[in-house]
């Protein structure tokens, strides 16, 4: 939340009140000392103008020493994406057996 919070130059007191809480909750659940419910954890997304996989660790992005895909490797995903099962399946060899 600390970093998304951040990215917008905002304050916890400025969030707090976007949310209609009070500030030292908002300090708890940033801290991570109080685990908010889903539908806080969602209205906090939207404030932030995040995800809430962001907000619970789980994007990509946020994961500590995670590379951004190189272009090449952005190019194979669009390109898997529109094979069907049996030839991803067939790429997914080859790519095993280059790996290697």
């Amino acid at each position: 939340m600390r970093e998304a919070r951040a990215r917008l130059g905002l304050t916890q007191v400025e969030v707090a009140a976007l949310l209609d809480m009070h500030p030292m909750v908002y300090s708890r659940m940033e801290r991570g000392k109080m685990l908010p419910r889903v539908s806080t954890l969602r209205r906090v997304a939207m404030v932030l103008r995040t995800s809430t996989d962001e907000l619970l660790g789980l994007a990509r992005e946020s994961r500590a020493g995670a590379k951004k895909p190189s272009s090449l490797q952005r190019r194979l995903m669009t390109l898997a994406e529109t094979l069907d099962d049996e030839k991803l399946k067939a790429l997914v060899v080859m790519a095993s057996a280059l790996s290697r």
